[in-house]
C-alpha cells in the first residue's frame, strides 16, 4: 500500500511539474518568410523552437514540419485564410506558443492603402495567359534560359532537349555549373514580377534545401522615369549577367517601375511582397541590393528610408532624394519659362533658375510638366474616354501625380476647392506643393546678377498653378496637414532612416540640357550629414554623361556598373560576417571597404580620380531652382516658415519704392526664413501602414508568439485529487 502510494505521489509530481514547468514559455514560433502581420497570398514559412504539434486555425498540419538540414524545425504553412490566423505549437505535455498570423490576398494590398482604379490587366501580354479576378492574378511560369558559349547571349532552353552550346560559370562560392538560369514569372500585389537565378532543371527547390548555385543573395533593378499608369505593367529585365554569372539572383516587378508606378508605398510593398515569396519557394536571402538610376535611384533613396530593411545596400544613379522635394524643380522651371515666354524683353540671367543654364529648365518642363497634367491620358495609360476632363467629364480619372497618391494624402478639404470641385462637391487629391515666400533669383540678386528690377518684377509674377495645373495668379498653397503627411510618412525622404545603409551613389555628370544633375547627389549628402553628423556611409562616384540631352544620361559606364556592385557586395559581406553586439550603423562605417571613397573617372580609359578638389573641378555642381531662392542645400523643406518682408535683409541692393511695392505685392505675408525648419518638419516613422486612411498609421511592432496559457490552481487541485491514493 505504501508503495502504491509513493508511485501515485510520485506521478502527481511528475504532473505537476509538467503543468507549471517553464518550458512553454521556451517554446517559441517564427515566421521566416515576413513579419506575421504582413504576410501574403496564404502560405508562410514558419519555425518553432523545438518539434510539436502544429495547428492552423484548429486543423493539424503538423506534417508540413521537419527538423531540416540546419537544425530547425521548420515548414511551410499553407492555407491561410485572409485576414487573420492563428498558428499553435503544442508539445506533448501540452504546453507551447501561439501566434496570430495575418495573411493578406496575393492581389494585395497589404500596406499601401485601398488599391487604385480602374486597373488593366496586362497577364495576357505578359504570357501568362487571362486573369482569373479582378486583382489580376494569374498562374505562375517557369522557364529556363542559357548563355551561349559561341555567341555569349542568352536563348532559350528546352531542358527535354537540351541545346550542345552551354556555357559554365563560377559563381562567387567558387561553384562552376552550366549556365542555365530558371526565370519565373507571375503575378502579385496587380503587378507582373520576374525573377532570375541559376539553376538546375531537373532539380526541385525547397526554403530549406536550396540549389547550391545561388549564393542567396538577391539584386533588385528599379526602372526609371515617374509615370502613373493605371496598368500591370512589365518589370524590368533580370538576365543580368554581372549578377547571374556569379550565383545571385535577380528580380523585379513591374511594381518597381517608376515610369509605371509613381508610388512608392506600393513600390515597397511589392518588394516585399516578392522577397516573401523568395523566402518560401528559394529560401533564405542574405541581403537585397538595389540599383537603377533616375526613378529607379530616387525609389531606392524613398524605399531604403520609408521601409528599412526591404533593401541592404542600394547603387543610386542619377538620382534624386524623393518625387516632391523634387518637384518645385518641374513646376518652378516652367514657371519661369512661362515667365520669359511673356515679358520678351526680359533677358535669361544666367544662374537665375540655379542651373547651368537654361537648357536645363527646358529639359524638365519638356520632360515632366506633362505629368501634373490631370487632363493627359498618356500619364495614366487609360483610354482618353475614362480620364478626367473639367467640362466634359469632371469625375473621370484624374492623370496626375497626387490623384495617383490619394491614398497618402487624402482630398482637398472644401475650403480648398476649386471651381470643379465644387461643382460635383468632391474635393481632388491633395499636392504637397507650396512657393508662397519663395524669392526666385534671390541668391542671383546676391551676386549681382539679377537687378532689383529684375528681381522684383519676376517674382510679383510668379504666381502659381491650380489644382489642375492651370497658370494663376496666387502662389501655390498646401494645408498644414499635408506638410505633416509629407514628412510623417517619408514622401519626403528622412536621412535619419538611411544610417545603417550603405549607398553608393552614382552620377553620369551632364549640367547641361538634362534634368539629372550632380546637386541631387549632393542634397542626400547634405540632408545625412544634417541628420546623422556624417555621411560615412555613402560615396558619390562621378563620370562624365554619355547622353547630355533632355533627361537622356540614364546608362552607366560598363566597368563603373561593375565595379560598383562588386564593391558594395564586399561591403555587406564584411558587415553580414561582423557579429560583434554594435549597431549597424556602426558596422557599416568601421567594415567599409578600404576602396569605398568618393571619386571622379576621367579619360579615355576612365582614371579614377580620388582627390575632392580635382572632382569638384573637373564637375562642378550647380543648383535648383529653390537652393537659388535661399533653401539650403537639404532641399527638404515643402512649406517655408515666414519672416516680414524688410530691406535690411537685402544689404547693398537699392530697390527703388515702385520695385519695393512690387515685393510687397509678391509677398504679403513674408517670405521664406530658411534658418528654420519647414512647416510640419518631423522625424519620419518607418513603416507604415496606410490600409486605415491618408496620413498612414504606424505598423508598430512585428508580433510575437505567446506561450499557450497554463492550467489553474483548480486544475491543479482536481488532476491531485485524480492521483490520490485510495
Amino acid at each position: 500500500m505504501r508503495a502504491h502510494r509513493l508511485r501515485c505521489l510520485v506521478a502527481t509530481l511528475v504532473a505537476f511539474a509538467a503543468i507549471t514547468t517553464p518550458a512553454a514559455a521556451a517554446v517559441r514560433i517564427e515566421v521566416l518568410s515576413n513579419r506575421a502581420d504582413l504576410v501574403s497570398g496564404g502560405d508562410a514559412l514558419v519555425a518553432v523552437s523545438a518539434p510539436a504539434r502544429v495547428l492552423r486555425n484548429g486543423t493539424d498540419v503538423s506534417a508540413a514540419f521537419a527538423r531540416r538540414a540546419d537544425g530547425r524545425f521548420e515548414g511551410l504553412v499553407t492555407g491561410l485564410r485572409d485576414g487573420a490566423n492563428t498558428l499553435t505549437a503544442q508539445l506533448p505535455n501540452g504546453s507551447g506558443a501561439r501566434l496570430t498570423i495575418t495573411n493578406h490576398p496575393i492581389g494585395g494590398p497589404v500596406f499601401s492603402g485601398p488599391q487604385i482604379q480602374p486597373w488593366v490587366c496586362g497577364t495576357s501580354a505578359a504570357g501568362l495567359g487571362n486573369a482569373t479576378d479582378a486583382r489580376c492574378d494569374a498562374p505562375t511560369k517557369v522557364t529556363y534560359q542559357y548563355k551561349s558559349s559561341v555567341t555569349g547571349q542568352f536563348s532559350s532552353y528546352d531542358p527535354a532537349n537540351p541545346p550542345s552550346d552551354v556555357a559554365t560559370t563560377t559563381t562567387d562560392q567558387g561553384k562552376t555549373v552550366p549556365y542555365v538560369v530558371r526565370v519565373e514569372e507571375g503575378t502579385q500585389d496587380r503587378g507582373l514580377y520576374e525573377l532570375a537565378v541559376l539553376a538546375d532543371p531537373k532539380k526541385a527547390w525547397e526554403p530549406w534545401a536550396s540549389q547550391q548555385p545561388w549564393n542567396h543573395k538577391l539584386v533588385v533593378p528599379f526602372g526609371a522615369s515617374t509615370s502613373m499608369h493605371h496598368s500591370q505593367d512589365a518589370p524590368t529585365s533580370v538576365m543580368d549577367d554581372n549578377a547571374l554569372s556569379r550565383g545571385f539572383m535577380v528580380a523585379d516587378s513591374g511594381l518597381n517601375v517608376q515610369g509605371s508606378d509613381a508610388n512608392a508605398n506600393v513600390s515597397a510593398e511589392a518588394l516585399m511582397m516578392l522577397e516573401e515569396h523568395i523566402r518560401e519557394a528559394y529560401g533564405p536571402i542574405r541581403y537585397t541590393i538595389g540599383n537603377g538610376c533616375s526613378g529607379g535611384g530616387l525609389q531606392q533613396y524613398m524605399v531604403a528610408a520609408m521601409y528599412p530593411g526591404l533593401l541592404d545596400g542600394i547603387q543610386p544613379n542619377c538620382s534624386f532624394a524623393d518625387m516632391w522635394s523634387t518637384a518645385p524643380d518641374v513646376g518652378e522651371c516652367h514657371g519661369i519659362i512661362r515667365y520669359f515666354e511673356n515679358n520678351p524683353t526680359e533677358p535669361w540671367v544666367p544662374g537665375l533658375d540655379g542651373h547651368r543654364d537654361p537648357s536645363d529648365c527646358e529639359a524638365w518642363d519638356a520632360t515632366f510638366w506633362g505629368a501634373t497634367d490631370p487632363t493627359k491620358a498618356s500619364n495614366c495609360n487609360l483610354p482618353q474616354s475614362d480620364v478626367y476632363d473639367p467640362n466634359t467629364n469632371p469625375t473621370g480619372t484624374r492623370c496626375s501625380l497626387q490623384d495617383y497618391q490619394i491614398d497618402i494624402w487624402g482630398r482637398q478639404t472644401p475650403d480648398q476647392w476649386g471651381p470643379v470641385e465644387k461643382r460635383i462637391g468632391m474635393g481632388f487629391a491633395a499636392r504637397a506643393v507650396d512657393n508662397v515666400g519663395v524669392q526666385y533669383g534671390l541668391e542671383s540678386l546676391k551676386k549681382g546678377l539679377l537687378t532689383p528690377a529684375e528681381f522684383a518684377d519676376l517674382n510679383a509674377k510668379a504666381g502659381g498653378f491650380d489644382i489642375d495645373g492651370n497658370p494663376q495668379t496666387a502662389r501655390d498653397v498646401i494645408s498644414t496637414r499635408t506638410a505633416d503627411i509629407a514628412y510623417r510618412s517619408g514622401q519626403i525622404t528622412d536621412a535619419h532612416q538611411l544610417d545603417d545603409i550603405p549607398i553608393i551613389d552614382l552620377r553620369g555628370y551632364s549640367e547641361s540640357a538634362e534634368i539629372h544633375t550632380s546637386v541631387y547627389s549632393y542634397i542626400m549628402r547634405a540632408r545625412l550629414d544634417a541628420a546623422n553628423g556624417d555621411h560615412a556611409n555613402q560615396i558619390i562616384w562621378t563620370w562624365p554623361g554619355q547622353f547630355p540631352i533632355l533627361g537622356m544620361s540614364t546608362a552607366t559606364q560598363p566597368d563603373i556598373g561593375l565595379k560598383s556592385f562588386l564593391l558594395i557586395d564586399s561591403w555587406l559581406s564584411k558587415i553580414e560576417a561582423d557579429h560583434r553586439n554594435v549597431s549597424r550603423a556602426v558596422k557599416v562605417r568601421q567594415d567599409k571597404p578600404s576602396d569605398a571613397v568618393d571619386a571622379c573617372f576621367v579619360g579615355h580609359q576612365e582614371a579614377e580620380v580620388t582627390d575632392p578638389s580635382t572632382c569638384a573641378s573637373l564637375f562642378p555642381r550647380y543648383d535648383t531652382t529653390r537652393t537659388a531662392a535661399g533653401e539650403p542645400l537639404t532641399a527638404n523643406v515643402i512649406k517655408c516658415r515666414l519672416k516680414p518682408l524688410q530691406r535690411s535683409d537685402y544689404p547693398g541692393i537699392a530697390f527703388t519704392d515702385a520695385e519695393w511695392a512690387q515685393l510687397q505685392q509678391a509677398f504679403p505675408t513674408g517670405v521664406c526664413d530658411w534658418s528654420k525648419p519647414g512647416i510640419g518638419e518631423q522625424p519620419a516613422i518607418p513603416w507604415m501602414s496606410f490600409m486605415g486612411g491618408p496620413g498612414g498609421q504606424p505598423l508598430g511592432p512585428a508580433p510575437v508568439s505567446s506561450p499557450l496559457a497554463t492550467r489553474t490552481r483548480a486544475a491543479h487541485a482536481r488532476l491531485r485529487l485524480r492521483h490520490r491514493a485510495p
